[in-house]
């Protein structure tokens, strides 16, 4: 049963927790809030400003899983904070050690600091969680994604605009990748994972049963990506690489040798991206 008093009092007490310098907004010169507010939170959680007002006063609805998943992640709660809002909701927390969508607050707020860079947030089956505007430039807008085409692996194998982002004499290499990649994670996951589910919906295409095929495990993909982008040509990207071990999820950074034609073109690509949104 939801603790509407409860939920009300623990939404506002995390607000003004926050400063909008933790969640990557602008404080502005003449802020006189308490921490966020609560137009801000509702833009972090994508819902209404009215909804989340009325849930912050005790006369809102009861909010759905979904939602209450989204007001913990634009929140920037633990894991345990995120479980007592659940708790909270009148909701069951999600299940303990299964692979989940919600990014812990340390590595949001690093990737928040990185607006000039291409970087996101994935989960171990290459599903993209979050991005910076470099990164939705550079490799496309993950929120425009659903089902099994959020993970890379899968469009890798079953949409060809995903090959054409890579040089062609590379997609061989990362086919395997992937494939050795998904092995492992079904060795580790078990036969009723997500990741069994992708091998079978991807068995029946050559490419991937090819790859699949060659029983291969730990390969490690290239330390620097090539990129080939359809405004702003060829990038070469070293790629660094934060894991964050209790949500099984990681922050990939792409940057540029300083000085290099890539670098060049990165900063391109950032006007090219801000003139399309």
């Amino acid at each position: 049963m939801i603790d509407r008093p409860a939920l009300a009092d623990f939404l506002r007490r995390r607000r003004t927790a926050l400063q909008p310098e933790d969640v990557g907004l602008p404080r502005g010169p003449r802020r006189r809030t308490e921490g966020l507010r609560r137009e801000e939170v509702a833009v972090l959680c994508a819902m209404s400003t009215d909804y989340y007002a009325r849930l912050e006063r005790g006369t809102g609805p009861h909010p759905s899983e979904q939602m209450v998943a989204a007001i913990a992640q634009g929140l920037h709660l633990t894991v345990a904070e995120r479980d007592h809002l659940f708790r909270l909701a009148g909701h069951h927390p999600p299940v303990p050690g299964l692979v989940g969508g919600h990014v812990a607050p340390g590595v949001l707020r690093i990737l928040d600091r990185l607006e000039d860079t291409p970087a996101e947030i994935v989960t171990e089956l290459g599903e993209t969680l979050r991005q910076t505007p470099l990164a939705r430039a550079l490799t496309g807008d993950a929120t425009e994604r659903s089902g099994s085409r959020r993970s890379l692996g899968y469009r890798w194998f079953t949409d060809p605009e995903a090959q054409a982002a890579y040089p062609p004499d590379e997609r061989d290499v990362l086919s395997r990748v992937y494939a050795a990649g998904l092995r492992e994670l079904v060795a580790l996951r078990g036969p009723g994972s997500r990741a069994a589910e992708l091998v079978h919906e991807l068995w029946d295409d050559a490419g991937f049963r090819a790859a699949w095929d060659r029983h291969e495990v730990g390969l490690a993909p290239p330390e620097v990506k090539r990129f080939v982008h359809p405004e702003v040509g060829a990038l070469e990207l070293a790629c660094q690489t934060l894991v964050d071990p209790d949500q099984s999820h990681r922050l990939l950074v792409y940057t540029a040798e300083p000085g290099s034609p890539s670098q060049e073109r990165l900063r391109l690509l950032a006007v090219v991206g801000s003139l399309s949104h």
